[in-house]
């Protein structure tokens, strides 16, 4: 009798593990709590350690075009964070529990005042680590971190749109189906999308867009220790020139950089430029 496919099921194809092998890091293994996470440490250990935590819909194989271009200034080490691309799944989804993830790897791999860097999710992520206080981080890098909460806008991207996304990836999407959705996109991000987007667990997806509405950014941001960047898109819906503005009175210690003619996929939309403006941020803590 054939079993039910769980509710829950992840995907992850030959071609998705295949992709691993073409790029220059090792996988580490660190346990939090429960769930084992994964990460791709880019080395050299000599060089201070930068814990890079990506978005809602992005395991660590996504930065892999960002932080080859960081490997000469610090040692990048990239967490699929729990309920994504090789990670376990969670039994919680909140900004502590992810914050207490960080942790885990930050101990667990031993790693000296690491500089922690996120983007989107993984910004707020970050945030809430540095504030907790937990660790000795040297500072923080947060690149368009979602300002929605209670009181404020909904997050721009609809939990609908993120599931149907996820759906079509788990069907056999194409880097040309990605491609409609993010045209100005490289075309291997493209790629690594298809293929590693059905990786994601829904679960994950629904509570942290959750979490968007219900944990708010500012309530946080405020109490995010200096050395702090905030790097954001000159065109971004998720921090908009008014976000922008309200994060650099709430943390007047703070360092407010826009990335011109970007979105909220600041990486993605101009490589070079969020690039050049990461590495300065990293300059300034390093």
């Amino acid at each position: 009798m054939t079993q039910p496919e769980p509710a829950d099921r992840r995907v992850l194809s030959q071609p998705a593990l295949a992709d691993l092998g073409e790029v220059p890091a090792d996988s580490r293994w660190v346990r939090s709590r429960g769930p084992l996470l994964h990460l791709l440490d880019y080395g050299p250990e000599g060089r201070p350690p930068l814990v890079v935590v990506p978005g809602i819909t992005s395991p660590a194989i996504s930065m892999d075009f960002v932080v080859r271009g960081l490997t000469d200034l610090v040692r990048p080490v990239v967490l699929d964070v729990r309920g994504r691309g090789l990670s376990d799944n969670g039994d919680a989804y909140d900004l502590d529990t992810y914050a207490r993830d960080v942790e885990a790897v930050v101990r667990g791999l031993r790693l000296e005042r690491p500089i922690l860097l996120g983007h989107s999710m993984g910004a707020r992520i970050v945030a809430a680590t540095a504030a907790a206080g937990r660790i000795d981080a040297r500072g923080s890098v947060l690149v368009d971190p979602p300002m929605s909460g209670p009181g404020r806008g909904p997050y721009p991207t609809t939990l609908e749109t993120f599931l149907g996304q996820l759906d079509q990836a788990r069907a056999g999407a194409t880097a040309d189906d990605v491609a409609a959705s993010w045209p100005r996109w490289p075309r291997r991000e493209q790629e690594l999308r298809a293929r590693w987007m059905g990786s994601i667990s829904r679960d994950a997806i629904v509570a942290t867009h959750a979490g968007f509405e219900s944990e708010d950014f500012f309530a946080i941001w405020p109490s995010v220790p200096a050395p702090t960047v905030l790097i954001h898109g000159g065109d971004s819906p998720v921090v908009t020139a008014a976000g922008a503005e309200e994060a650099a009175k709430a943390n007047p210690e703070a360092s407010v950089v826009d990335v011109p003619g970007t979105g909220h996929m600041v990486f993605w939309d101009d490589p070079a430029a969020a690039l050049e403006a990461t590495r300065e941020a990293l300059r300034s803590l390093v």
